[in-house]
């Protein structure tokens, strides 16, 4: 048995080493032909180092960096290879390719970032956080009330932005001696401001009623198996693809499978039952979303099931019906603190009622009226534009702390970045050498 992993991973390994080959030619390749970056442009730059399978986690604020960088010019900086390159062909942002540390150093001396966002908490995340003279600021990738957010890694950033009461209650009760009435800035979900931005959608509304699912992957441990593609939604999906009257919007997380080949197996099961719904019925038009923007998807269904994810937030913003599965695994960690102490569950026991119980959510005004209390406790007034209106005026408090700092320490002269350069060559962005 020991063997058989060894040459699984040995085989995993080549093939990873390949693929980063070819991606760092084709980049490359891609880079050649473009003009260099406006120099001193740039006053804002979103830091990723993580690779294609993380990069929802910048993905969802593309359409706010997008408004913002009308204001402030922003720049994506990207230490790996596939990722430079899906962003390079996706982002509505200038993209740089940082892959080793001189790279960056380089952008950095060529442009004037007087902010720096982080979506994640990345290891490499401290390579960029080693330059001062700018303030480095957490924006997160989603609101929930997971293990990870209330890790002490907030401390490392000089500020954070938060999604609202919920968040710094959650943060409170984690982070000693740590500024929250400076440092934590209540922004609210500037995404749920263009949820329908553009909205294009991928089937024709009539009567059916939409139900989105859209489950987490399986969690790489017990603590984390949030994920309920094997134990609720094959049975969920089937019931109601069954009904005639609902159309299902099928949106796993991009993981889904990656470590139980039983929870693949079911992922799959499910694409092909909404492939075959839907060659036995066009009218159906049942939705398998692997699509890398989000927004539509949370505004437009009817009602919506979701895993304990920040899913459940980022559905919560919007305001309307939705159920979250609970996890099947009894090591699974379940903060009910938060929302999850007063949100409508879905059983695996409710296997012969699960369309009944979509069905009966959806309709339940004392239950929306309940949603309603819980919506402002986590983000806060979310009329249109007010979110959006909370990120600029932070973004604006710290430009305007950025200049106060930088008029008192004008006569210090320039860092030189050498004092703060690392070991370069072992520094890379991409994990495989290239």
């Amino acid at each position: 048995m020991g063997f058989r992993q060894d040459a699984d991973r040995a085989v995993k390994l080549v093939r990873d080493i390949m693929r980063s080959r070819r991606a760092q030619r084709e980049l490359m390749a891609r880079l050649a032909g473009r003009p260099p970056l406006e120099p001193h442009r740039f006053r804002i730059g979103v830091y990723f180092a993580d690779g294609r399978v993380n990069l929802y986690q910048v993905r969802q604020w593309y359409a706010p960096l997008a408004e913002l960088a009308e204001r402030y010019p922003v720049l994506i900086l990207s230490r790996a290879s596939g990722s430079a390159l899906d962003l390079l062909d996706e982002s509505p942002l200038p993209v740089a390719y940082v892959r080793r540390v001189a790279d960056l150093e380089q952008v950095i001396q060529e442009q004037d970032l007087h902010l720096v966002f982080y979506v994640n908490q990345n290891a490499k995340n401290f390579q960029m956080m080693r330059y001062g003279r700018r303030w480095h600021v957490f924006i997160n990738h989603g609101e929930s009330d997971k293990m990870y957010m209330t890790t002490n890694q907030f401390k490392a950033y000089d500020y954070a932005f938060i999604a609202g009461d919920a968040a710094r209650a959650r943060l409170e009760r984690v982070l000693w001696d740590y500024d929250f009435d400076k440092r934590a800035i209540p922004i609210g979900r500037p995404q749920a401001d263009h949820y329908l931005d553009d909205a294009r959608l991928p089937y024709t509304p009539d009567e059916r009623e939409v139900v989105l699912y859209a489950p987490t992957w399986e969690g790489d441990r017990g603590a984390a198996a949030y994920g309920s593609i094997a134990s609720h939604g094959v049975t969920l999906v089937r019931g109601l693809l069954a009904t005639g009257r609902h159309r299902v919007i099928y949106r796993p997380h991009p993981r889904s499978g990656v470590v139980d080949p039983v929870y693949r197996a079911a992922n799959q099961e499910i694409i092909a039952a909404i492939e075959a719904a839907n060659t036995a019925d066009a009218s159906a038009q049942h939705v398998y979303d692997d699509s890398p923007s989000l927004g539509w998807q949370l505004a437009a269904p009817d009602v919506a099931v979701v895993d304990i994810s920040a899913m459940v937030y980022d559905r919560l913003a919007a305001g309307k019906p939705l159920l979250v599965t609970r996890p099947t695994n009894p090591d699974a960690v379940i903060d009910t603190g938060g929302y999850l102490q007063a949100c409508e569950w879905l059983e695996v026991s409710d296997a012969a009622s699960m369309v009944a119980r979509v069905d009966d959510v959806a309709h339940d005004e004392a239950s929306l009226a309940r949603l309603g209390v819980w919506v402002e406790r986590y983000f806060g007034d979310v009329t249109p534009g007010v979110a959006t209106k909370r990120f600029t005026d932070a973004v604006d408090r710290l430009m305007a702390e950025w200049e106060r700092f930088a008029a008192l320490h004008a006569g210090d002269g320039e860092v030189d970045e050498s004092d703060v350069r690392g070991h370069a060559a072992d520094d890379e962005g991409d994990s495989i050498a290239v």
